[in-house]
């Protein structure tokens, strides 16, 4: 894997979510590499990171400082909202925890990118009406926006289709925030985004290639048991040249509209986020080309 990333746009940030996956040594990383330089090596092919962690746990300040040491300067920090705030407190009562994580991320300075807000899929068995509406959500998230100081860039990302319309996008667009487009089994497939809604809701735009995390746990755990696989993200196992193919013209306008479009690929959207990013450079170059005279 070469990581050709002079063909796309400067805008266009390609980057993994996460980079402390050691399934990836042997096959992104040296085989011998310890894990506390991972991310320095991630750094010199890539520009950008969304991390995971900072969603399980609230981030140390040591590590984050840490963190800004070990990248050149103009590398970008995305980095997920602690789910206390997002999934337990439900963005209620919750003022200590996101004043304690905005000053620990403040300490990235310049190389700290976008903030994500990651709200779960509320099932319509569960509450028919907020599933339909995403009447308490929109009503939290409202009384939250004066919370949000506005040196910082924020991205909203839902997981009910339904809630994808002019309510939502007009409170994020009040205050330049992002709405995430996702590549998500529950979300609607690239070019329905634009149809859905119109999802452009900052003077940025950020896209996830997220997949069915239940469907590729099961896929590669019969990998496993059947012995054709010894890790578990150490490989593509799902062709997904035909969804990458369709985001392509949408990513092409963004980033020559828009300017930044910060792009990430998980490990569960096709089994090796390092791999989706080499395939999605060759389909780029391909659906790019210019045509021969």
């Amino acid at each position: 894997m070469r990581f050709d990333l002079s063909k796309i746009p400067s805008g266009l940030k390609l980057g993994t979510s996460s980079f402390s996956a050691a399934d990836w040594c042997g096959t992104f990383y040296p085989t011998d590499l310890p894990p506390h330089e991972f991310l320095s090596y991630y750094a010199q092919v890539f520009q950008t990171v969304e991390i995971d962690a900072t969603w399980h746990f609230m981030p140390n300040l040591k590590t984050v400082q840490a963190w800004e040491r070990k990248v050149p300067t103009n590398f970008i920090f995305a980095a997920k909202v602690p789910k206390t705030i997002t999934h337990e407190k439900r963005l209620v009562g919750c003022e200590s925890d996101w004043s304690t994580f905005l000053g620990t991320m403040d300490a990235l300075g310049p190389k700290l990118g976008p903030l994500l807000l990651q709200f779960q899929y509320i099932p319509k068995r569960s509450d028919p009406r907020e599933y339909e509406t995403g009447d308490d959500f929109m009503q939290r998230l409202e009384r939250f926006l004066p919370l949000m100081p506005d040196r910082f860039r924020y991205v909203v990302e839902v997981r009910n289709t339904t809630w994808l319309g002019p309510r939502l996008t007009s409170l994020l667009r009040s205050r330049n925030i992002a709405l995430a487009l996702v590549d998500y089994v529950r979300m609607p497939s690239a070019p329905v985004w634009f149809d859905v809604c119109d999802p452009i809701t900052a003077d940025f735009s950020y896209v996830r290639f997220l997949g069915d995390h239940h469907t590729m746990d099961n896929m590669v755990a019969r990998l496993r048991e059947r012995g054709e696989k010894n890790r578990d993200w150490d490989s593509l196992v799902v062709d997904r040249s035909r969804e990458m193919r369709a985001w392509v013209p949408i990513l092409r306008k963004l980033s020559a509209e828009i300017g930044d479009v910060y792009t990430y690929f998980n490990n569960h959207y096709a089994g090796f986020a390092p791999g989706s990013i080499d395939l999605f450079l060759k389909i780029w170059d391909e659906e790019t080309a210019t045509p021969a005279a």
